[in-house]
């Protein structure tokens, strides 16, 4: 009987690791910006406005939810009953896509990406996080626009907040003037 049981406990353990093992899921990639697609949080067509957009992805949820702005995406993913549920979100690169009609090819992963906060472009609620891949572009961008250098565990609601406010600087009427291409 004691012969039994090391062999029946060894193979149960083995069989137990064996089922922790799973491969990783692939997370479902970006989707392109549709001319209908309208924004999760504030129902405004997207493709109609300048500046980065964003997409989240729920967890066990095929479908982007797609949002106008980064600032809109932001305040979609820091919400409390948000954030334990998305699986993933996308931002475009303003580094490689011009401003005013940033390119479906453009998108990075959100948490990978740098952002300006408080700049003086516009998008489409006003206010937003401009997103890049390379910190030199984010900084070159800071250095000609404004505002300040984040990275994505740095955005929470009262930053968000002060942001909307206008109270991190800005002025957006003077990036009105060249919204059609980037720097």
């Amino acid at each position: 009987m004691k012969r039994l049981i090391l062999p029946l406990l060894l193979i149960t353990a083995l069989l137990l690791a064996a089922c922790g093992e799973s491969e990783p899921e692939a997370l479902a990639a970006a989707q392109p910006i549709e001319a209908g697609d309208s924004c999760h949080v504030c129902g405004m067509l997207i493709s109609e406005h300048p500046g980065p957009k964003g997409e989240a992805f729920m967890e066990k949820q095929g479908e982007a939810l797609k949002f106008c702005s980064t600032m809109d995406l932001f305040a979609f993913l820091k919400q409390p009953e948000n954030e334990t549920q998305v699986s993933h979100a996308y931002v475009h690169d303003i580094g490689v896509t011009p401003w005013g009609e940033p390119s479906d090819e453009a998108f990075i992963r959100a948490e990978e990406a740098w952002y300006v906060v408080g700049h003086d472009r516009r998008g489409a609620m006003g206010h937003t996080l401009a997103s890049f891949a390379v910190e030199a572009d984010a900084e070159a961008f800071r250095e000609a626009h404004g505002g300040e250098l984040v990275v994505f565990d740095e955005i929470d609601l009262d930053l968000l907040g002060r942001l909307g406010r206008g109270e991190l600087g800005g002025d957006v009427d003077q990036g009105m003037g060249d919204m059609s291409g980037h720097d």
